[in-house]
């Protein structure tokens, strides 16, 4: 894909390097001049008479460029919000558990409090899932996606060049070509001042002009114009994504509906509906060949509210900068999935559900036989939603982030745990799906029943190595 820019120096061990690119700007098209320069779910449903069988296939998700010519599959109404409970996670909670997580709580403190952080070990730690709270899981996230270098020195100096970098970016492509039209007071008012003082200069110059003479206008060159259709004008470029930002922000209020940190009206959720918003927009104009494509929101909505979450007062309210860098590095394991031109390529998306294919049928060929030679369910039926989202429209949003935890802990990389989940959820519902059709399977996979979290990446994770064929390159 996009080769990228803005490079951060990652000294991270091979093991861990094979994971992730060693670049942040891997997917940042046009930044080679600036580095310097800026120095469980629902029931399963049974078919009413007439009702509509949903499916999802490849180049499901709509993407805001319509001029390519290529017809979508799926309307915006067919990416589903999942309903999701209002207490997540409640249960009754064993003396075992509670000493089980202080102490895997005081091992992560521990690691973390290393000069120099064991970044196998740490891996370990998360794939057996990260302690809430505290601000632990948004370090070691920050930690496994070689945003933080291992050496602890480094952490200060890397974060504040990056935040400023992502300031200056924002600076660059997100602000209007005239201050007062981005809604910031601050911005407007000194705009109007600028101009007030700038007629008052013109009156002193002119004060032997005749008061009766013809009207003088300030001189606006063509391409300052806002009416400019020229390419190269501010407002042209500024203008061209008012459609994306208008899917950008449909997107985002359908984000996590039952979630008050994402939806509603208060101050509090629309702060952070606009972050996010900053961050796809600029996702989007850094990588004009991707741009924004639906679902990035679900992708990018766990990121953000871990780092928003830091109890650490200066890391949450840089949160927007961190989630920024963090959300481009993991999408760059998986970014060919969003790019339609890749589809049928070894890279793209149907190549990926090809390799889950693959993997049920080393695992379990009955199941597979039953799937895909016998009722015809095929991968791209029910898991191009769960692979290109990362499964965060399958659980509830808890059971996401401990998923996610497996997912950035495994040394292999994201895609190479990813598929194991999926081949697993498969296997936890086997007998349901042997008992039943075509139509029982996709309406079972495609409303995931509720599971046990912990017994499903124990299935992922005992699933045979020699079955992973297609794990990322060193």
């Amino acid at each position: 894909m996009l080769k990228g820019k803005l490079k951060l120096p990652l000294p991270v061990p091979d093991k861990a390097r094979r994971a992730f690119p060693d670049r942040l700007g891997s997917l940042v098209a046009g930044f080679d001049g600036k580095e310097e320069e800026y120095g469980g779910g629902s029931d399963l449903v049974v078919f009413e008479p007439g009702e509509e069988l949903e499916t999802f296939q490849p180049n499901g998700f709509v993407s805001d460029k319509e001029s390519d010519g290529v017809e979508n599959f799926v309307e915006e109404s067919d990416i589903k919000v999942r309903p999701r409970s209002e207490k997540e996670g409640a249960g009754p909670v064993s003396t075992v558990q509670v000493i089980a997580v202080d102490e895997k709580r005081s091992d992560l403190e521990y690691e973390l409090s290393r000069p120099e952080i064991n970044l196998e070990k740490l891996q370990r730690i998360a794939s057996a899932g990260l302690p809430d709270g505290g601000g632990l899981r948004a370090t070691t996230w920050k930690l496994l996606l070689g945003y933080l270098p291992p050496s602890r020195d480094l952490w200060e100096k890397e974060l504040t060049e990056n935040r400023q970098k992502y300031a200056k970016l924002k600076e660059e492509l997100l602000l209007s070509p005239l201050p007062w039209t981005n809604g910031n007071l601050e911005s407007r008012q000194s705009e109007l001042t600028r101009r007030k003082d700038e007629a008052f200069s013109y009156k002193e110059q002119h004060v032997d002009v005749d008061v009766d003479g013809p009207l003088r206008r300030h001189e606006i060159s063509q391409e300052d114009h806002p009416l400019s259709l020229g390419k190269t004008s501010a407002w042209h470029q500024y203008f061209q994504y008012t459609e994306m930002v208008e899917q950008i922000d449909r997107d985002l209020q359908r984000t996590h509906p039952d979630k008050k940190f994402f939806s509603g009206e208060t101050s509090f959720s629309r702060k952070n509906r606009q972050a996010m918003k900053n961050i796809l927009l600029l996702f989007a104009k850094l990588n004009p060949a991707i741009r924004y494509v639906q679902g990035m929101n679900e992708v990018l909505a766990p990121i953000y509210y871990v780092f928003s979450t830091d109890t650490d007062e200066k890391n949450a309210a840089n949160a927007e900068a961190d989630s920024f860098s963090c959300f481009v590095r993991l999408l760059s394991d998986s970014v060919d999935h969003f790019c339609q031109q890749l589809d049928n390529s070894s890279v793209g998306i149907l190549s990926t559900l090809t390799r889950l294919s693959d993997l049920l049928k080393a695992n379990n060929e009955e199941l597979w036989r039953h799937l895909e030679i016998t009722n015809k369910v095929r991968p791209q039926f029910y898991a191009f939603r769960w692979i290109t989202l990362l499964l965060t429209q399958e659980f509830d949003f808890q059971p996401i982030l401990r998923i996610w935890d497996c997912l950035l802990g495994n040394p292999f990389g994201v895609q190479d745990m990813l598929l194991r989940v999926c081949c697993a959820m498969l296997l936890c519902v086997k007998s349901r799906l042997l008992s039943g059709d075509f139509v029982a399977n996709l309406k079972l996979l495609q409303h995931y029943p509720d599971i046990n979290i912990e017994h499903l990446l124990r299935v992922a994770q005992d699933l045979s190595p020699d079955t992973s064929s297609y794990r990322l390159s060193p």
